[in-house]
């Protein structure tokens, strides 16, 4: 299979924030953007649910999954805070 070289304009704390992610699993960007590739070809999509969240919403930054809630709600936390 011969490689092409594309080139795609990111935010610079963006790409360092994604480098440093993937960087512990042991991937560089490319082979990140492959994989995502790939997978959005196998299945015939994005890969992942996209949504659009509010940001007075309490998952605004980090939404719950199907399985699991990824933080509390302000209101928890500051139950926990006493």
């Amino acid at each position: 299979m011969s490689k092409v070289s594309t080139n795609i304009s990111l935010d610079e704390d963006l790409k360092k924030e994604a480098q440093a992610l993937f960087a512990e699993f042991g991937l560089d960007l490319t082979t990140a953007i492959t994989i995502f590739l790939k997978q959005s070809v196998r299945e015939g999509r994005i890969p992942f649910s996209i949504h659009r969240f509010k940001p007075h919403e309490p998952y605004a930054i980090h939404p719950p999954t199907e399985h699991s809630r990824m933080m509390d709600t302000w209101d928890e936390i500051a139950r926990r805070m006493g």
